[in-house]
């Protein structure tokens, strides 16, 4: 299997992924539809075979970092330590003193054997930098704190017990386990003057373009790849992700786009009727009886939002589904055709639509419900969807119902923290070396930097591409467009490693 696009060779189970997506994102409970109306950030599909199967390669070793727990308080608490996973590629290193080059992951909320393994561009991009030889770099890709086996408290059941102890886990406290770490490596490897580059997708670019904000004494440059890090507060439109996933739908065909705007409506009525539950697990050939119409809802608007998120080559969810909507036999009515869709994207035999709660063992959740406050929602008739505007005061009390009543998200604390306000003089006056990398068909591009904000500080996009595509492994198949993205990419990168070494002291 190709480890570029984690979808290609999976056969007659391809479509399954879009069922083990769906369950990984939520679906389910009115109770909780105010915490979260998209697919979810991640560089892949966490359902996805590959991230989640993924052998490592054996040019990475897996190593552990004795890591302090809390960076920013001197309590007897803080000096606890834990156990922060990671994975070292050393194969090509050429040594401190060539001034090789130090590549790293900036890990997020996804599995960092999952990253290594889809994510080929990052050891692509130092051979393709002419200044440099084939033994002249070193990869590291950081796991999260919280995630995987990096969990604080030995264990994940008392690390996730309560607020004190998941008082810890925030984007400041990784960003600073990251420079504690790439400094004490670099020590021992009498590195010192060998430069970073930090590199990053979704919510790792995010890290990715912080990391270089708040530490450019540790990491010279950053390349954050499709890192909405302007979805906060008000800058960008709270119907901006939908309005991206409508706009992929309806370019692709104006006759999908309506059939299923309308279908909200028709489920709607189908619902009210007597058996009306019934008659539409049977038209959705759902393996389970539905609970609700909003269940059915919420699994469709999930499948056309992941479907846009993620389609990029050599998958066309979107195309699929849309085909099989426009292509379903005349007279089909507007549910069959939806269904049609839906079973293009999601297979058979059946669709398995679960009723989750959403879980206080959930990171993710943890971050959304604290600091990571993106306020997704749609007003009536903005996007192909029906309105679902974003409520504060009902995205709180989601929030204390799971982790309790002390916790109240903070939605202004990540524009304090990182900014986002104003961003082109900001970074146009304080930030360099920053590549902002994104595919417009990609739903969270809305929240990205699209716009060069100086000679340093630049944005590098595709019409055609989605979801952190430019960080997968480059394969003979790319299309010229992302070729030439990438290309881009490391011309920037050369530049910045060539006026480093200009800089470097020569003794």
């Amino acid at each position: 299997m190709s480890n570029n696009y984690p979808i290609e060779g999976l056969g007659n189970e391809h479509h399954s992924w879009m069922i083990r997506m769906v369950k990984k994102i939520w679906i389910g409970s009115i109770k909780f539809a105010s915490i979260r109306r998209t697919a979810r950030l991640g560089m892949v599909s966490k359902s996805m075979k590959s991230a989640l199967n993924a052998e490592l390669s054996s040019d990475f070793v897996t190593y552990y970092y004795n890591q302090t727990l809390d960076h920013f308080n001197y309590r007897p608490e803080s000096y606890t330590n834990f156990q922060q996973r990671y994975l070292i590629n050393s194969a090509y290193w050429g040594g401190a003193n060539s001034s090789s080059p130090i590549f790293v992951y900036t890990g997020d909320e996804g599995s960092i054997t999952g990253a290594a393994a889809f994510a080929g561009f990052m050891v692509d991009l130092a051979s393709r930098i002419e200044s440099m030889d084939d033994d002249d770099r070193y990869y590291l890709i950081l796991q999260h704190r919280y995630y995987g086996d990096s969990v604080p408290f030995r264990s994940k059941d008392i690390a996730f017990n309560n607020t004190s102890t998941l008082g810890y886990f925030s984007s400041t406290q990784a960003l600073a386990d990251y420079a504690e770490l790439i400094t004490n490596l670099k020590k021992n490897l009498s590195a010192e003057n060998c430069p970073v580059i930090a590199i990053g997708g979704s919510y790792g670019g995010m890290l990715a373009s912080w990391f270089r904000l708040k530490y450019p004494h540790v990491v010279i440059g950053a390349l954050a790849s499709s890192a909405p890090i302007l979805y906060f507060d008000d800058i960008t439109p709270h119907n901006g992700y939908d309005s991206i996933v409508t706009k992929d739908f309806r370019e692709t065909s104006e006759t999908c786009y309506t059939t299923i705007k309308q279908s909200w409506s028709e489920i709607d009525e189908v619902a009210g009727q007597p058996n009306g539950l019934a008659n539409l697990s049977q038209i959705f050939r759902t393996c389970e009886p539905l609970n609700s119409s909003q269940q059915l809802k919420l699994y469709l608007e999930y499948t056309y939002e992941a479907s846009a998120q993620y389609d990029n080559p050599p998958a066309h969810y979107v195309s699929d589904i849309c085909n099989a909507i426009d292509g379903a036999p005349e007279g089909t009515s507007i549910l069959g055709r939806v269904a049609e869709g839906v079973n293009a994207s999601a297979g058979p035999p059946c669709h398995r639509i679960y009723d989750f709660q959403p879980s206080n063992m959930s990171g993710w959740l943890w971050q959304t419900c604290t600091e990571m406050v993106m306020p997704f929602g749609r007003g009536e008739n903005d996007t192909m969807f029906q309105a679902s505007p974003f409520d504060l005061n009902n995205y709180t009390k989601t929030c204390q119902d799971i982790f309790g009543a002390s916790v109240t998200p903070r939605p202004h604390w990540i524009t304090t923290e990182f900014g986002g306000h104003n961003i082109k003089s900001v970074l146009g006056n304080f930030a360099s070396n920053i590549i902002f990398s994104n595919g417009l068909r990609d739903p969270y591009s809305i929240g990205g930097v699209l716009q060069d904000i100086s000679e340093s500080v630049v944005a590098v996009y595709t019409l055609k591409g989605a979801h952190c595509l430019d960080l997968g492994t480059p394969m003979p198949s790319d299309p010229d467009w992302l070729v030439a993205q990438r290309d881009k990419e490391i011309k920037i990168v050369a530049l910045w490693l060539a006026e480093y070494n200009a800089k470097r002291p020569t003794s």
